[in-house]
């Protein structure tokens, strides 16, 4: 196929596909999928290899958000019996980052939930960040923590963090109508500022939410022009008790197409296969580690995942291998150009902060391209429970 090879080629010179050529991907039968991830596939070995990289989710507040985000299960006005606790002592998230780390994790996210951190919270995530980096050497901290008033990006840099991750989620045309309490504007803020105080940014995109192919197009462009280090790739988790619990619009094989194209789009970049993996991809995930260099290990913020074991299995079955922590994440031209300390964090995810989880449903026969409640599950261990964690 004329275009895949065409793409195949700018992928490897790092060249920027056309917006034409990137719905073009999108456009592409399911008797052509195949094709679509192989061509993809060598554009993501030519600047990573097969390594995959682990990332570690650590909620430090969940829930009680005063934002309106409709794809958020710890939104305001959410009905999703989600856990719901207050700030994580450093000690506490310190022990929860252990755990991700003995199952392999590189880098841990630091997630909390709100518009943005107080200065108080600034310094309370210092303080875990210090206490993580303490006793996990060699370990990398993203921090999650909403939108950034100025200095706070070079306050969590001087105790330590590595990353900021903050996602962009949708275009900017249509992301007035998932949240009403912040723009898209002050995203783009937040990313700028990690940006300026010398961080490595993260920041991505969630599919299945109603947006058009030419949402996709537009919020993987903008997010190609902030050029962050990294990009998770979450997939909306449509959880009862939120505004979009009745959007199930993706199938595994949109799902892949999307993946793609964001790596056609973002070639030499961290792609992380994020929130939301295991409910539309399902038994294609492994398809998925030809495309994203990058995963998150275990549970989500809210949302139970894939455990920690069964994640490993699946690398290795796939005959790729998990990036050891003395390997530098980003190619050469990319590390050496400033990109943070040479890898980077997701969300989050579910990219950070930004993935959906709430009530779990009792299993229930559903079509294959249907809804699939029965694979959506809250998180009831881990992180601000009594019980040990999945990783």
């Amino acid at each position: 196929m004329d275009l895949l090879n065409t793409l195949v080629d700018k992928g490897l010179r790092r060249e920027l596909p056309t917006r034409e050529e990137a719905l073009a991907v999108l456009a592409t039968s399911d008797d052509d999928l195949l094709d679509v991830v192989a061509a993809a596939g060598k554009v993501r070995r030519q600047w990573f290899g097969r390594r995959v990289k682990l990332n570690y989710l650590v909620n430090l507040k969940s829930g009680l958000c005063p934002e309106d985000c409709s794809y958020c299960s710890q939104r305001l006005g959410s009905k999703a019996e989600i856990l719901k606790y207050t700030w994580l002592k450093p000690d506490e998230a310190s022990q929860a980052a252990a755990a991700g780390v003995a199952g392999g994790a590189k880098r841990v996210c630091l997630v909390a939930s709100g518009r943005g951190p107080t200065d108080r919270d600034v310094d309370r995530v210092s303080k875990t960040i210090e206490a993580i980096k303490e006793q996990n050497e060699g370990v990398e901290v993203c921090a999650c923590l909403g939108l950034l008033s100025d200095g706070q990006a070079e306050r969590l840099r001087d105790a330590g963090a590595d990353a900021y991750n903050h996602n962009l989620n949708t275009s900017e045309s249509t992301y007035g109508e998932i949240t009403t309490t912040h723009t898209y504007a002050d995203r783009v803020d937040t990313v700028n500022k990690a940006h300026a105080a010398g961080l490595s940014a993260c920041s991505g995109l969630i599919a299945g939410m109603g947006e058009s192919d030419e949402d996709l197009v537009d919020v993987v462009f903008s997010l190609r022009e902030l050029d962050p280090d990294s990009v998770p790739v979450n997939f909306l988790i449509p959880f009862e008790g939120t505004p979009l619990a009745k959007e199930w619009n993706l199938t595994p094989q949109r799902a892949l197409r999307i993946l793609a194209m964001v790596r056609f789009v973002c070639p030499d970049v961290e792609v992380r296969l994020a929130g939301g993996r295991e409910v539309h991809l399902r038994s294609l995930q492994p398809l998925a580690l030809h495309l994203a260099n990058s995963i998150f290990l275990g549970d989500y913020l809210t949302s139970e995942g894939q455990a920690g074991r069964a994640d490993l299995e699946m690398i290795a079955d796939a005959g790729f291998e998990v990036e050891g922590s003395d390997t530098t994440t980003l190619p050469e031209h990319r590390a050496a150009a400033g990109g943070g300390c040479g890898s980077v964090c997701g969300d989050g995810g579910g990219g950070c902060g930004d993935e959906p989880a709430a009530e779990a449903a009792e299993p229930a026969a559903a079509p294959a391209t249907g809804a699939r409640t029965d694979l959506v599950a809250v998180r009831r261990r881990g992180a601000g429970t009594d019980l040990a964690p999945n990783a």
